[in-house]
């Protein structure tokens, strides 16, 4: 039952991505977008329903399975977006990696049981979790927005571009996610203050130094925004590099310890 829904969930993720995709070839029509979020709708749903299964109905942070319920995070965050902003093409960026994530989680990953959690510490891993997913798809802008920056810098028009969001458009969704990313991290951080008792303790100083140097960067880039009126390429480098920083940040130990030695970690 379980294979059947990851494998239900993968080809739907596909199928969405495709459909998707289609516009940027000049093939692609609003009603044919509006399927593939459809599509996508019932990924995320048999995605989330798998993961609930698989998992106990409880946060497993182990390596493959964090992985996944990101991935589904951010599929889930990239529906909620398309409800008031255009911009289903992101969908080509983020399903087809949700879609691997969970075929990785559900078929070549080995079993893990989710390790037991205070409502408090579930608190600030969902915070971390969301924070994580905001950021993530303001980082697919980021790529989307280069994509369309380099292709205007050097006239390469054809009907991919016209079927990308409009390029005022995805640089302004792109500061609102990271503003709100920014939030869920500053949150972050502060439940971990409060809630996590050895904040420096063993596999938690490199997420504590790395989470505040992501947080030192997305910060610095809204001041720039706010103060300097940053844009552009310098928008994109630095939302690369801080979510470059996170990702080392939540899964750099782990893949270290679980994935490369072997080893359990919290």
């Amino acid at each position: 039952m379980l294979a059947a829904l990851s494998i239900f969930a993968v080809v739907c993720y596909l199928l969405a991505s495709g459909l998707l995709a289609r516009p940027l070839f000049g093939a692609g029509t609003p009603t044919l977008s509006r399927l593939a979020l459809g599509i996508a709708t019932a990924a995320v749903l048999a995605h989330a329903t798998g993961l609930l299964a698989m998992h106990r109905g409880a946060l497993d942070l182990h390596f493959f399975a964090a992985l996944s319920l990101v991935a589904c995070l951010v599929s889930a965050l990239t529906l909620l977006v398309n409800l008031t902003r255009p911009v289903a093409t992101l969908g080509v960026i983020v399903f087809p990696l949700s879609a691997l994530l969970l075929w990785v989680d559900s078929f070549l990953a080995p079993p893990t049981a989710p390790e037991s959690m205070d409502w408090h510490i579930k608190l600030h891993v969902t915070v971390a979790l969301l924070a994580f997913a905001v950021l993530s798809i303001a980082a697919a802008m980021a790529i989307l927005l280069a994509i369309q920056e380099r292709a205007l810098r050097h006239r390469h028009l054809g009907p991919w571009l016209s079927a990308l969001p409009p390029l005022t458009l995805t640089e302004s969704l792109l500061f609102r996610l990271i503003g709100a990313g920014f939030v869920l991290l500053s949150l972050t951080l502060l439940t971990g203050i409060l809630f996590v008792h050895n904040l420096f303790g063993q596999h938690l100083v490199h997420k504590t130094v790395l989470s505040i140097v992501a947080w030192l960067v997305f910060g610095a880039l809204l001041y720039g925004r706010w103060r300097h009126g940053w844009r552009g390429r310098s928008a994109v480098n630095l939302t690369l590099i801080g979510m470059g920083v996170l990702v080392l940040a939540f899964f750099g130990s782990k893949f270290v310890l679980e994935v490369i030695l072997h080893r359990a970690v919290d």
